[in-house]
């Protein structure tokens, strides 16, 4: 055998090798893959919060950490933990509504909705969910901890991979998922706050369940007025009627909030075209659920970008596209 041939031998077998061992961690650690995508999002969301805080705190991260880790429970945990126990209290009345509502004929919902997370069939089990949340929580404050490190290490890695352009897309991934996180989770905030304020002025019972359903509904793509209309259809057969309309139009104005903030807020976080967003956000969630809302307008962003540098590249050599942060 030659020499060139023993190399190439050699090479393949450690390709093959490295391949291998890359699958068996993706293997070994899918049960914690989806806790570690969504804290990785949620850092490189929330990274210049953590940086502010950490300048408020004498320039001490640990505290700094601490702090990010508290605020994450209590948007996180703190929510489903009062939506559960909202739910246990108000189980005999909860029960009556489902009745009320068997009597109505609705279409099923199409076949992706029983695949999303919150939304779908895994909708019952808040026990794992909670877990979930937990892990993400913990997994978040070790990345806050190391962030820069990780950062220079995929940096490096990018530039590995494609040179400059390489170390750019990086950051142009890390632009991507801090403008989908602006203009889905803000908006979502918003519209379930104001939601929960029309719900609580026209004395809705269980407000803050339908607040933080109306949250996941929002953060699904699906919008806040799934989870209003049913309370404006219960006042008017209460006899509500005046409060009845008032909530309709609360709802009305409250339902169409996304259509002017969320692209406000993504074309502030990404200079990216909008529809390319758009498309990945929703054929992200519908493809791999809600951790797709990110993953989507990422693998797009990145794509695009690549595709528009290399059409761009007559000669070559021509510089990469910027990707300021």
């Amino acid at each position: 055998m030659n020499p060139p041939q023993r190399d190439l031998t050699q090479m393949t077998l450690g390709v093959l090798f490295i391949g291998g061992l890359i699958v068996a961690s993706f293997w070994i650690l899918q049960p914690f893959l989806p806790a570690v995508i969504w804290a990785a999002m949620i850092v490189v969301s929330t990274w210049r919060v953590m940086l502010g805080i950490e300048a408020r705190l004498w320039g001490k991260r640990s505290l700094a950490v601490v702090a990010m880790t508290l605020i994450l429970l209590l948007v996180l945990v703190v929510p489903l933990s009062l939506a559960i126990a909202a739910i246990a209290d108000n189980a005999d009345r909860i029960v009556g509504w489902a009745k009320w509502l068997s009597e109505f004929k609705v279409p099923p919902p199409p076949d992706w909705v029983a695949g999303l997370p919150l939304v779908g069939a895994k909708a019952g089990n808040f026990g794992l969910l909670l877990l979930q949340f937990l892990l993400t929580v913990v997994i978040a404050a070790v990345m806050y901890a190391g962030g820069e490190s990780a950062a220079d290490w995929m940096k490096r890695f990018g530039q590995r991979l494609g040179g400059k352009r390489g170390a750019d897309v990086v950051v142009l991934a890390s632009q991507a998922i801090r403008g989908v996180a602006l203009g889905v989770v803000v908006t979502a905030v918003v519209q379930s706050l104001l939601g929960g304020i029309g719900l609580a002025i026209a004395g809705v019972p269980m407000a803050s369940v339908l607040t933080v359903l109306m949250f996941m509904l929002c953060i699904a793509q699906l919008g806040p007025i799934l989870a209003l209309l049913p309370a404006v259809a219960w006042l008017y057969w209460s006899g509500e009627n005046g409060w009845g309309t008032f909530l309709l139009v609360w709802t009305l104005v409250v339902g169409s909030l996304d259509n002017i903030l969320r692209p406000y807020l993504i074309k502030k976080g990404a200079d990216l075209p909008l529809l390319l967003i758009f498309a990945g956000v929703i054929g992200g969630m519908i493809t791999i659920g809600l951790v797709g809302i990110f993953v989507g307008p990422v693998v797009l962003a990145v794509a695009y970008t690549l595709l528009d540098a290399w059409v761009g590249d007559e000669h070559g050599n021509a510089e990469p596209p910027s990707a300021n942060t």
